[in-house]
């Protein structure tokens, strides 16, 4: 029994990763060639950026049906359409002839891209059972953390050579791989009984342009835009009427999951966590350009190191939430980013910092991730897996827009050292995750407890 939850934890593993690899790289490796394609259909750098930013939105918005999809119609089902969307959206971008079909196909590419990391969670939690949930998550953390920081200088290698329309190229013969690989290992499973599977299309309606506003609107205070940007508000209006009414009937979304200690601490965790982190790691470019007058090639060199030390404790961090629980580990690994950040900004910057960084990101990842699922029933992870990626969908551009609105208000304050406070402020956000992490206690860890499905 012990050898065949292995195999299927290592099958579904592939699976999974041959699936996300792609989605992920699609999230950076488009920004370097914004300048090439405003130079191709002859607009505005400002125009050409709704390229990288229709497949951000697109991804958002397919979220709030994870849950549900994945009742109705399974999760092999589910993957198998995603992966076919996001091959078809890929080649249809490299075959756009102007820059609004690129947006639409990019939004077609967003569609797809967004159900199959949700859903590569879901089967990897539902494969690996509650007693190796640290090793499976750490199979997609890894990817997680190296592929976004590989995109922009593998983007570069493929403008300069052989052009922009292989940026999506590219991904067909990955996710054929993939797909070929999800047909022939997923098992099949019997569709589930559809009855209490209704969508909730009113929920719907709400929240995915609720979740569409809301990103759009802190992607734009992020970029400059005022506080009172309109969408940000309308976003958060129509996030917060689904919220007040999943509270009195069945919704969507499933509210009543954070009654779980265990899991609202994991994932109040992670959303402090991981605002702190993409705004950092959007700041460090910045810095390496702006304050040290490095070249673009000089800020991806400055991140590499990150994604090198997290690969590295991942898959340790899997092993030591099994065996000994999440708490411990994810307390070190904030530690450990919180002086490294505090060192990167005492120092000037620097890359041992950073790769001490990635060490610390590494047990963070993993070991919270775990955390979230390991007291929920088996029913309840699409659920709980669409709540939390609902969660940090909105906790990264929040972060972002937090940090670089701080870096904004110093530049134009005179300030000698305006990513001073942005950096500050980063490894504070970093250190308020130990508040939630507290409270995932050790023994609630080791029984399971029940959780509304």
């Amino acid at each position: 029994m012990r050898y065949a939850v292995r195999s299927s934890l290592r099958s579904t593993g592939l699976v999974v990763l041959l699936g996300v690899v792609m989605t992920m790289l699609d999230t950076t490796i488009v920004n370097v060639a914004l300048g090439t394609l405003a130079a191709e259909f002859h607009t505005s750098l400002a125009d050409v950026q709704w390229a990288a930013t229709s497949y951000l939105l697109a991804m958002s918005m397919t979220v709030p049906v994870t849950g549900w999809a994945v009742g109705r119609f399974g999760v092999r089902a589910v993957w198998l359409v995603s992966l076919v969307l996001f091959i078809a959206g890929s080649a249809l971008c490299a075959a756009a002839w102007s820059l609004g079909s690129l947006v639409v196909f990019r939004a077609v590419q967003g569609l797809g891209g967004g159900l199959l990391q949700p859903v590569g969670q879901v089967m990897l939690a539902q494969a690996a059972g509650k007693e190796r949930l640290g090793r499976a998550m750490s199979l997609i953390s890894v990817p997680a953390m190296l592929v976004p920081v590989l995109g922009p200088p593998l983007g570069g290698l493929i403008v300069q050579g052989p052009g922009w329309r292989w940026l999506f190229l590219v991904n067909v013969p990955v996710c054929a791989v993939a797909l070929l690989a999800a047909l022939l290992l997923l098992p099949r499973g019997e569709r589930n009984d559809s009855t209490g599977q209704r969508l909730d299309v009113l929920g719907l309606a709400l929240l995915s342009p609720g979740l569409v506003a809301l990103i759009y609107g802190l992607t734009e205070e992020g970029n400059g835009a005022s506080l009172l940007h309109p969408a940000s508000w309308i976003g958060a209006a129509l996030v917060a009427v689904f919220a007040l009414r999943s509270l009195r009937v069945t919704s969507l979304v499933d509210l009543r999951l954070f009654r779980d200690r265990t899991f609202a601490s994991a994932v109040l965790a992670l959303a402090c966590y991981s605002a702190a982190m993409l705004g950092f790691t959007v700041l460090v470019p910045l810095y390496s350009q702006l304050a040290e007058g490095g070249s673009a090639l000089d800020a991806g060199l400055l991140l590499a190191p990150l994604g090198i030390g997290a690969a590295l404790t991942m898959p340790l961090a899997g092993r030591l939430t099994d065996s000994r629980g999440p708490r411990g580990v994810a307390a070190a690994g904030v530690v450990l980013v919180v002086a490294s950040i505090v060192a990167f900004l005492l120092t000037g910057g620097g890359h041992v910092p950073m790769f001490t960084l990635g060490l610390g990101h590494g047990l963070v990842a993993t070991s919270v991730m775990a955390a979230a699922y390991r007291t929920l029933e088996p029913s309840a992870i699409p659920a709980a897996t669409t709540l939390s990626t609902i969660v940090l969908r909105l906790a990264a551009p929040f972060g972002v827009a937090l940090l670089t609105v701080l870096l904004q208000v110093f530049t134009r304050a005179g300030a000698a050292e305006p990513f001073t406070p942005a950096f500050w402020a980063a490894a504070g956000l970093a250190g308020v995750s130990l508040l939630p992490i507290a409270l995932i206690g050790s023994g609630t860890w080791r029984r399971s407890s029940s959780a509304p499905a």
